[in-house]
């Protein structure tokens, strides 16, 4: 079994960001799941289909295909062949995931789907209930949150950064409905796992929040590599700024 590390929490916490830093800080493998659960959104958008009609799930789940690729800093996800990591992070296409991560048969393909990345090697994954449902079993498990404001803060820089402005309050209201629906779920439902770490990351930068996370996995006695694990020489970005959107 290889070594996991799980960083879970609420939309907008920052989990993205400082996943990708640890993993490619570790040398291991980056897994998005919420880029995996968007893909899904986008495919189901383009069929003109709805969460609500149990037929088009299904029948949607049964013809796609799904994949990651690339490196921590340059994360692909594959949808039926196709690279779609620049058409998923529109807020419909973020919203519509949302409504689909509530459904059973939807988390049951995504759960199985995760647990085949472990056997590309040790990874860094990031979600909603990688360390409860899909890696129980994971030798380190982060919860990372921060207040709703700020988060929505983030999600709104970030969308301006893309040229998608959103109201603030708009997003916040966005962020607030999708923290009920995730919260309050029957499957899987967000909180932390038993035995994860929480980092409160309202007032932390990038920086802070990576070396708490850098130092809570180089303490685990099965670290490949040892207690300092494996860093590539010159993987990490430094970055010191605020944490971004997820």
């Amino acid at each position: 079994m290889s070594f996991v590390v799980t960083i879970d929490g609420p939309s907008a916490a920052g989990k993205s960001t400082v996943a990708r830093e640890v993993a490619a800080r570790l040398g291991m493998l980056y897994v998005d799941t919420g880029a995996l659960y968007r893909a899904l959104a986008l495919k189901l958008q383009r069929l003109g289909g709805s969460p609500e009609e149990p037929r088009d799930v299904e029948a949607m789940l049964a013809s796609t295909r799904l994949d990651l690729s690339g490196s921590p800093e340059h994360a692909h996800v594959w949808l039926d062949g196709e690279d779609v990591s620049g058409e998923i992070r529109t807020p419909e296409v973020s919203e519509l995931s949302s409504r689909l991560a509530a459904l059973p048969p939807v988390r049951r393909r995504m759960v199985e789907l995760q647990r085949g990345l472990r056997d590309r090697g040790p990874l860094v994954g990031e979600g909603r209930d990688l360390g409860t449902v899909v890696f129980p079993d994971a030798e380190v498990k982060i919860y990372l949150d921060a207040d709703p404001r700020t988060r929505a803060r983030r999600r709104a820089g970030e969308l301006e950064q893309r040229g998608l402005p959103v109201a603030l309050e708009q997003v916040l209201a966005e962020i607030e409905r999708r923290d009920g629906r995730d919260r309050t779920r029957a499957d899987s439902p967000l909180r932390p796992a038993p035995g994860a770490v929480v980092i409160e990351s309202s007032e932390r930068g990038v920086e802070e929040v990576v070396a708490e996370v850098l130092r809570v996995v180089r303490s685990h006695p099965g670290l490949p590599g040892g207690p300092a694990g494996v860093e590539p020489p010159g993987s990490g970005s430094g970055s010191s700024g605020p944490v971004v959107a997820d």
